[in-house]
């Protein structure tokens, strides 16, 4: 069985929610400021899904030192998670627990 494979898409986008303009770096996969993003791949990366319905984020994940939120999608119900990284904001993933 072949794992997930990680496709580097570099794209800047205007958050749906609470529409911030969000630069991309091509691991971007959340808006920083509230840490929802949109269902639109089905390998990371790959902009495959054709649901494209909002992650609402809905909890934490820790794993060693490493925080990842967890989103569910709210058209289709999916599950993921994103890791948090630098920049993200701190105030929204506190409000999470």
């Amino acid at each position: 069985m072949e794992g997930k494979k990680f496709q580097k898409t570099i794209e800047n986008f205007v958050c749906e929610h609470c529409e911030k303009i969000v630069e991309g770096n091509g691991y971007t996969n959340h808006c920083p400021e509230c840490l929802w993003s949109k269902h639109v791949d089905v390998d990371p990366g790959d902009r495959r899904a054709e649901c494209g319905g909002m992650m609402k984020p809905i909890g934490l994940d820790k794993k060693g030192e490493v925080f990842s939120v967890i989103q569910k999608c709210i058209k289709c119900e999916h599950q993921r998670k994103n890791k948090l990284v630098k920049g993200d904001s701190f105030e929204a993933a506190c409000s999470l627990f």
